[in-house]
């Protein structure tokens, strides 16, 4: 295959279609995300066996768990990728939306109104469920796209863009509107993200390393976000069921994706009280804590038999996407902001507390 051939083509193709979503009707959008859909739902075993063969390939080649984890596409996947298409075809259509509509003293009303991107490329990795949020979500703003998943991914990937493309069609769109490119050649990710003339903004999803590379290398404007440090501080104020559940469902509910929480903080006021009952719970999960070193006394006195060591400052800046959690004592909600902007890679941060002043310092003042 002649990539840059290849490229132009998917590239004017995309161009010549965001010409049409930009002017379709809501109510066309929403019946092709209907007709989605309906698509999806009727090729279940058809999606399950492409997924199987992702998995058998990524297994084969040594993928770890986490990422085999992101890859895998089961029945509740599915259902949960139907049921972000109907969320989305039940959002108001952001196209034409007008706001900060003012009366100027010559008489003239100055205002924002949405209009759609254009063409918008999307580079990620594994999750097959993207392919669906992406189209979907570009769709309805009103954008041609061109979607690249991982090579991991791509018999999911091709499976669900046949069903996508068939919705699009079934609405009387052009199916060019939405494409997932059919080579795993990484050749065609340096054309796609240096073709301006085809392609508007760039928004790669991904690991750190991606990231980096697009934003080094593309010519197209790029929507970013690197890794996924993130943190979970329980403050003072914390009322301790919520603050064990919350901090428990953050880490263990998935590791491999960028929004598990990497590192918890808690004020030191209740470390004594909640660690045992943390530790515990970590400990049910599989996860191997690191600790500062007072965390690390608290649970020593407790006689907790979890998986412990102490952290060392690299902890701070890691993203696991694994069962591992760095946890840090802190000395309330002023230490909490200092170690967050130090440490955070500015991607989901939260508290947990009862107090109203607290929650919204921590937001006013945090760098996140």
């Amino acid at each position: 295959m002649d990539i840059r051939q290849y490229m132009l083509t998917v590239g004017s193709q995309a161009r010549a279609a965001s010409a049409l979503t930009a002017s379709a009707s809501t109510n066309k959008k929403n019946m092709a995300l209907q007709a989605m859909v309906q698509r999806l739902d009727g090729a279940r075993q058809s999606l399950l066996d492409a997924n199987a063969k992702d998995l058998h390939e990524a297994s084969n080649k040594g993928l770890d768990a986490a990422l085999l984890d992101r890859l895998e596409l089961n029945s509740a996947g599915i259902d949960a990728m139907l049921v972000g298409l109907q969320q989305v075809a039940a959002l108001a259509d952001p196209v034409g939306a007008i706001t900060d509509l003012n009366a100027q003293p010559s008489g003239i009303q100055v205002g924002k109104m949405r209009v759609p991107l254009g063409v918008v490329g999307i580079i990620y990795e594994s999750r097959p469920n993207v392919t669906v949020d992406a189209a979907s979500l570009c769709l309805k703003s009103g954008n041609a796209c061109i979607l690249r998943g991982g090579s991991e991914a791509a018999h999911s990937n091709q499976a669900i863009v046949a069903c996508v493309q068939g919705g699009l069609i079934d609405a009387g769109l052009p199916e060019t509107a939405i494409q997932v490119l059919n080579t795993t050649d990484r050749a065609a990710v340096g054309e796609l993200i240096t073709m301006p003339e085809y392609v508007d903004v760039i928004v790669p999803r991904g690991g750190k390393g991606l990231i980096e590379r697009i934003t080094k290398e593309s010519r197209v404007a790029v929507i970013k976000h690197l890794d996924g440090n993130c943190h979970v501080y329980i403050d003072d104020d914390a009322q301790s069921d919520m603050a064990v559940n919350i901090a428990v469902n953050a880490k263990t509910q998935r590791y491999g994706t960028c929004n598990t929480t990497e590192t918890l903080l808690i004020a030191a006021s209740r470390a004594a009280e909640l660690l045992p009952l943390l530790a515990k719970q970590y400990e049910e999960h599989g996860v191997e804590l690191r600790l500062c070193k007072a965390g690390f006394d608290i649970l020593e006195r407790a006689g907790s038999p979890c998986n412990k060591k102490l952290a060392l400052e690299s902890d701070w800046y890691e993203e696991y996407l694994a069962p591992i959690l760095a946890i840090k004592v802190i000395e309330g909600l002023d230490g909490a902001i200092a170690h967050i902007n130090k440490y955070s890679s500015q991607h989901t941060e939260a508290i947990v507390t009862n107090n109203h002043c607290k929650r919204y310092a921590f937001f006013a003042r945090g760098r996140f």
